[in-house]
């Protein structure tokens, strides 16, 4: 089998799924329902010939065939990312420029200041800033997509990543400017159980379960009356009355807007800022130079 035979979507699929065990672990770490993992497994069982797993209340348990196919998959696919980090990574330094995802407000208001500091280190070149959706914590780094990213953490996939944390700030309340507890100075995290949430879509795990204060209710549920992909959505369902959020304090400066307000939250740990890249960039000169500034920005 050559990678050019078969999907490398249809390959991660079945890679999570053979590591995770179970249908709903893997959809989650994939960021995709479990309808859409279940269609894609079935796909690459069709182009293979081949049943790879044996489908069971317990899980999914891996076939003989799916055994084979689990012990050379992952070497393939990090070869593929390698050669399509590569790729990427040469034109960007053909055209001199450096791609930095990000995610919601990025360093706040110290990337202005790290762009500017990358550019005096590095004449000629331009930081192109990509922002991500809430779908993709990770703002495509994983992916190749781009070179080094600003990120909020945690967020899946960081333990295969190389991270510094640059700063933390409280997590804030966003409410509807009629919500009773509007007219509060600061809220008990407590006193926010019962109510509904806006939330990131499910399949991003543990980056929703941070926004959500999953760990930090004392096992009591969480309640979603909204789940939106992008800030302009995200704040138009406060607005509206469909839920609350937990957000990082800089967001009363960066989406303020009419009809919501924000509010320190008590009982409720810090959100953290990292720069991330990839192990395969730790040789990579101009990304060292996009971190040197990043790490010069907390002092």
């Amino acid at each position: 089998m050559v990678m050019t035979d078969v999907d490398t979507r249809l390959l991660r699929c079945f890679v999570a799924v053979a590591e995770e065990g179970t249908l709903t672990r893997a959809a989650e770490r994939l960021y995709v329902s479990q309808p859409a993992l279940t269609k894609q497994v079935k796909q690459l069982e069709a182009q293979l010939g081949v049943v790879l797993f044996v489908r069971s209340r317990a899980g999914m348990a891996l076939t003989d065939a799916g055994r084979a196919l689990a012990g050379r998959a992952p070497g393939l696919l990090g070869e593929w990312d390698e050669v399509v980090r590569a790729t990427r990574a040469a034109a960007g330094r053909s055209a001199r420029v450096l791609r930095v995802g990000f995610v919601a407000s990025a360093a706040n208001e110290a990337t202005e200041g790290i762009v500017a500091e990358f550019a005096r280190l590095r004449p000629g070149w331009r930081v192109d800033l990509r922002q991500a959706g809430w779908s993709r914590p990770a703002a495509g780094l994983a992916e190749g997509e781009v070179d080094v990213a600003l990120l909020r953490l945690p967020f899946p996939g960081q333990e295969s990543l190389r991270v510094e944390e640059l700063f933390s700030e409280d997590r804030w309340v966003v409410l509807a400017a009629g919500h009773p507890l509007a007219v509060r100075d600061e809220i008990a995290f407590r006193e926010l159980w019962d109510e509904p949430f806006v939330a990131a879509p499910a399949e991003t795990g543990a980056w929703r379960d941070h926004w959500l204060g999953a760990d930090e209710r004392d096992g009591r549920p969480v309640r979603i009356g909204a789940v939106t992909d992008q800030p302009d959505e995200w704040l138009s369902a406060i607005a509206n009355g469909y839920g609350i959020a937990l957000a990082p304090e800089s967001a009363a400066r960066y989406y303020a807007r009419p009809g919501i307000v924000y509010r320190p939250v008590s009982g409720v740990g810090p959100t953290r800022v990292g720069v991330v890249w990839a192990p395969s960039d730790d040789d990579n000169p101009v990304v060292r130079d996009f971190v040197r500034c990043c790490l010069a920005s907390r002092t």
